[in-house]
């Protein structure tokens, strides 16, 4: 047996990561930690050759990871790790045995998105924004994301071009370049109109040479908006109202959760968020039935 083998062939395979796979360093930093865990989990049962090891030992250390409180998703992610590396292992012939072929990851618990009340939409659309061309920008942003319910990519990569405010929708490129039209109306018209009426020239009139370009939403120095700006005035604004943490993808969970609730089609609801597979919008339906499931327990007596 080769005393120490499995130290030596885990530096083996992230250089392969790193160097091969040219892998991202967070994620060979991941590998990392997880795999260095595993291997001390395995000295710890007197196992450091991959020749020795078995099936039970993986199954203890995912039980291991299991009892210390990891969350679901962290023992998932060593589990595959773990796989990726015995497989690797055998690949380049450094050992005959595979004690995780046979193991399979357990299937991923269905989340259901986190999304926000109708009053909380409400109490966050409708409260005070300051009277500043960044404060209409703030408020067109969030009532675009709630009302047509973008991912923040499709947000920030709107150009004027897009924008049929007449005809009251919006031209969307989604996942892979996807284009997909999406209606907008009432309040959240109302207020890009009002931003691109005026506000939105004051922030273009900052912009360096070369002029602000086609984006619709610009930041303080007249060029389009990053994410990262998104993700900040989301999260401020839904503090000063008490959502804390509110991210740009809630308000859009929040807009097919309400469509759902008031009657709206799947397919059309489909249509607009630019699901390529109806399963994944059917998951809002699931959302739908634990709010009947609060509000039936809340009113039957007998519940």
């Amino acid at each position: 047996m080769r005393r120490g083998a499995l130290e030596r062939d885990l530096g083996v395979f992230l250089d392969h990561l790193s160097v091969e796979r040219n892998l991202s360093p967070n994620t060979v930093a991941a590998y990392r930690r997880d795999l260095t865990t595993y291997v001390a989990f395995l000295a710890s049962r007197d196992v450091s050759d991959p020749d020795a090891v078995t099936r039970a030992d993986v199954e203890a250390f995912v039980a291991d990871r299991r009892e210390g409180g990891y969350a679901d998703s962290s023992v998932e992610r060593a589990l595959s790790a773990v796989k990726g590396f015995h497989r690797f292992l055998v690949r380049e012939g450094l050992t005959e045995v595979h004690p995780t072929a046979t193991i399979r990851l357990p299937r991923k618990g269905e989340r259901l998105p986190d999304y926000i009340s109708i009053e909380d939409a409400r109490a966050l659309l409708e409260q005070p924004f300051p009277a500043t061309a960044a404060g209409a920008r703030d408020r067109a942003m969030l009532e675009v994301l709630y009302g047509c319910g973008l991912r923040v990519s499709e947000l920030t990569g709107l150009d004027l071009r897009d924008l049929y405010l007449g005809e009251e929708y919006l031209r969307v490129f989604g996942k892979g370049s996807k284009e997909r039209l999406v209606p907008i109306m009432g309040s959240a018209v109302r207020a890009l109109s009002d931003y691109l009426a005026g506000p939105r020239a004051e922030l273009a009139a900052h912009a360096r040479r070369g002029g602000a370009g086609a984006a619709v939403f610009l930041n303080k120095n007249g060029s389009r908006i990053s994410r990262q700006t998104v993700y900040a005035t989301c999260e401020r604004y839904g503090a000063t109202v008490g959502i804390e943490g509110l991210h740009p993808h809630t308000l859009r969970h929040s807009f097919a959760t309400h469509m759902l609730a008031g009657g709206a089609d799947l397919r059309v609801l489909q249509e607009i968020l630019g699901h390529a597979d109806i399963s994944t919008t059917q998951i809002y339906t699931h959302v739908d039935r634990t709010q009947l499931r609060e509000v039936y327990l809340a009113a039957h007596p007998r519940a």
